[in-house]
């Protein structure tokens, strides 16, 4: 009886711990959220109790169609929290309707997690010639679909991002994040729909996702540090970008980013550094592209410190930015266009210790064999197979 009585004791202790420690549930629907409604209300009245809740929380969006106007999901929360969305959430279609620089924002968050194979719907099918962006930088700026600021220690997996207005997410301030089998959708012409940017932030994580859009895949502005993308499958879209950098006074550094086993498609440029001419100082060191498939791709290997869109600058003088420690190493697939590589570096201040090793890029065209540019590099160090041979037209400017 003693055994027994033992057992039983230890085994209520067992439940009572597990039920102490069991994820609350904050359910929309008994919040008077209906399909085919708007939400708005009632998703915030579930995450302000989810987060007030001493202990872990959910908030759950059960399968079905729901449409929500702007909201800030906001920190700190007294525990763990995850917002778990199963059905489609629909963005405002009318960009009018938009106050601020986003749709949904979760902030000042730590251990937040964002999952389900449910989407976020962002319309950008209605709002995306009305800003005037596919043509020039002087234009309406639309909503971001979410923005996470200043979130650490947290995950987003298994999302899906459809028809964003501008950028589909945007990250800043934020620490130890990671972007787990995310999957991003929009037209190969839709105009400054990134996929995911990333901006004055520190170990974040993009891993086995797919992103198909209008613009850069993923793009990583000042501030960007030890930034892991891998095992991403790009395309269509503009690749995978460093920058732009030196468009803005006082940016931070970038440092330590990793593009590791990622395949891009359809794209109009592949693995880029971009600076602008004419910048405010910067800093871009110790980035690594690695293990990369190109099918197809505008310029594989790009670093262009000439960026200027819609030729809006007053004048081509050297970029401010400098950059070294970049290796471009086992780099493989077919280019749409002729130069496959291209180094770009600046006059003033020309690149240091570039390295290529292992490049086997081929020109997809008939007039002849793919080629290798660079352009005021300081001694690049080359290794391995070359296809093109590294740097058979080179050009270092003299300093003015």
């Amino acid at each position: 009886m003693g055994l027994e009585s033992n057992v039983a004791t230890i085994s209520l202790l067992l439940i009572l711990v597990s039920t102490a420690n069991a994820t609350r549930v904050f359910d929309v629907r008994n919040y008077g959220a209906k399909p085919n409604s708007d939400i708005t209300k009632a998703v915030t009245r579930a995450w302000n109790d989810a987060c007030a809740y001493q202990g872990s929380s959910k908030v759950l969006v059960p399968a079905a169609t729901y449409r929500v106007g702007t909201v800030n999901f906001l920190g700190p929360c007294k525990g763990p929290i995850e917002f778990n969305v199963l059905g489609s959430i629909q963005s405002p279609g009318d960009p009018k309707y938009f106050k601020g620089d986003c749709w949904i924002s979760f902030g000042k968050i730590n251990h937040l997690t964002v999952s389900g194979k449910g989407e976020f719907d962002g319309q950008g099918q209605t709002a995306w010639g009305r800003s005037g962006c596919s043509k020039n930088s002087y234009c309406v700026r639309l909503p971001i679909s979410l923005r996470f600021d200043f979130v650490t220690n947290s995950i987003v997996r298994d999302i899906t991002s459809v028809n964003s207005k501008q950028f589909h997410i945007n990250v800043f301030g934020s620490q130890n994040l990671t972007f787990d089998h995310v999957t991003i959708i929009a037209p190969h012409n839709s105009p400054n729909t990134d996929g995911i940017h990333i901006g004055r932030s520190t170990n974040i994580k993009v891993i086995d996702s797919k992103i198909s859009t209008g613009d850069d895949c993923i793009s990583l502005g000042d501030g960007s540090r030890d930034i892991l993308i891998k095992g991403v499958i790009c395309g269509p879209g503009h690749g995978i970008s460093v920058g732009s950098l030196g468009k803005y006074q006082n940016e931070q550094p970038v440092s330590g980013i990793r593009v590791i086993g990622c395949t891009l498609t359809n794209t109009q440029t592949g693995v880029r550094i971009k600076t602008w001419p004419q910048s405010y100082p910067g800093n871009a060191t110790n980035m690594r592209f690695e293990n990369i498939i190109m099918n197809n791709v505008d310029n594989p290997i790009f670093i262009n410190q000439g960026y200027c869109p819609w030729n809006q600058c007053k004048s081509q003088l050297p970029s401010n930015v400098k950059i070294s420690k970049v290796v471009f190493k086992n780099i493989r697939g077919t280019s749409r266009t002729k130069e496959a590589v291209e180094i770009i570096c600046s006059k003033t201040l020309p690149c240091k210790n570039v390295e290529l090793r292992d490049i086997d890029l081929k020109y997809n065209g008939k007039d002849g064999p793919a080629t290798s540019r660079c352009v005021n590099v300081n001694n690049p160090l080359i290794g391995g197979h070359q296809n093109p041979p590294a740097c058979t037209i080179t050009t270092l400017k003299k300093q003015v």
